[in-house]
């Protein structure tokens, strides 16, 4: 298998496809279709942030997966990530309603859940997979390091506010 799988994806395609328009103000996260749960998704990165629970809290770290492409901010093993990765996460509804959070607060799963709207930058919102980028809401141009440099998580804790 080749381990970096996205080279050849262009995130811009999936928006590129027929779907319903402003479908997430219409449905609820259950009732809508596998293309639509795809499409909320703004393809941040930050859910690939290892995450520590202190206190019953959960604190991000800057420690990226180690298969986080950080300039496309996609997972390079996307279809096999649960082969290689133990406590790679299904982000599903349950997921989503996990406590404490550990979503990030721009998580659009998170916030059409909470009865938020999707942000401006949102690329469902601009038709643009780079606006999230463009809007500083993604992880690229962040001071990151893989997972297998870290010795102690707790070295690691950031408090950027998009968390």
């Amino acid at each position: 298998m080749n381990m970096t799988d996205n080279t050849e994806f262009d995130p811009q395609t999936r928006f590129e496809q027929d779907y319903e328009p402003e479908f997430w103000k219409k449905k609820t996260l259950e009732q809508m279709t596998p293309t639509e749960w795809e499409l909320l998704c703004d393809g941040c990165g930050k859910c690939c942030l290892n995450k520590i629970e202190i206190k019953g809290k959960i604190r991000f770290t800057n420690a990226r997966c180690r298969f986080l492409d950080c300039q496309n901010c996609l997972c390079g093993i996307y279809e096999h990530r649960f082969e290689f990765v133990d406590d790679c996460r299904s982000i599903d509804s349950a997921a989503v309603r996990d406590k404490p959070r550990w979503l990030p607060k721009t998580c659009a799963y998170w916030l059409l859940d909470n009865g938020y709207d999707l942000p401006d930058w949102h690329p469902l919102i601009t038709g643009r997979a780079a606006s999230m980028h463009e809007a500083g809401q993604s992880l690229q141009n962040r001071p990151l390091i893989s997972e297998t440099e870290v010795k102690n998580y707790e070295n690691h804790l950031v408090d950027w506010p998009d968390l």
